[in-house]
């Protein structure tokens, strides 16, 4: 890790683009994946962010759709927009490896920046759910020369900056450059995080942290479908 956070070991393997930037393995007909996409299309396209009450700037939007345009410096970050659900694997020091659930909602207000909030669930060995886990609610940035910028504060009390830049225009890639606990919050090494639209549509993404005698090891990973935007 540099003296400023950021992890310097290997890159994790990035989730495999689908669609522009990037060519995905389709199996089956050509046919039968473009009828399901259409399929997804028209069970998300509907849905949004509630707004429970009218304010005098633009409301919060996770559908494209509706509300105001995307801000034009947004633009290569586009296909992050919506509300995201799923599942995935994480081995933590406090948990162990588990199972997690999660919901993400990324969206906008028509102003240079994407809003950013996730919640998490763990399941128990039989499957149901356990326990409310990882939160975590942020901003994205992109600056004119496509440098990536992620502020996450997270609920156990950690504040982390990420940088980096875009692999390609759907997968993501950043690292740590300023990671702060406050006194009751976890003392954690740098990250690095990778996200990106796999095949099928999904946004799967990977987060590999600093240990303190391994190096950069992986700790979580999930896939999240599209269910509204």
């Amino acid at each position: 890790m540099t003296e400023s956070g950021q992890p310097n070991a290997g890159d994790p393997t990035p989730p495999t683009p689908d669609g522009v930037g990037g060519e995905s393995v389709v199996r089956g007909s050509g046919n039968a994946a473009v009828n399901a996409a259409a399929q997804r299309s028209e069970e998300t396209a509907r849905r949004n962010i509630p707004a429970f009450s009218e304010l005098p700037v633009p409301e919060d939007t996770a559908n494209l759709r509706f509300g105001p345009d995307l801000h034009p410096g947004l633009l290569a970050l586009l296909p992050l927009v919506g509300v995201w659900e799923g599942e995935g694997e994480a081995d933590t020091e406090d948990r162990g490896q588990h199972r997690f659930g999660q919901q993400v909602v990324v969206s906008h207000d028509g102003e240079n920046y994407l809003s950013w909030t996730s919640r998490s669930w763990t399941y128990d060995s039989g499957g149901a759910v356990n326990d409310a886990a990882y939160r975590e609610t942020g901003f994205w940035r992109i600056s004119a020369d496509d440098q990536l910028e992620f502020l996450v504060a997270h609920a156990s009390g950690i504040i982390e900056m990420y940088y980096g830049t875009p692999i390609t225009q759907s997968a993501w890639e950043m690292a740590t450059d300023v990671v702060l606990a406050s006194p009751t919050g976890p003392k954690r090494g740098g990250a690095k995080r990778i996200y990106g639209i796999v095949e099928g549509g999904d946004l799967g993404w990977v987060e590999e942290r600093v240990h303190p005698e391994k190096g950069l090891v992986p700790h979580m990973s999930a896939r999240l479908r599209r269910v509204a935007g």
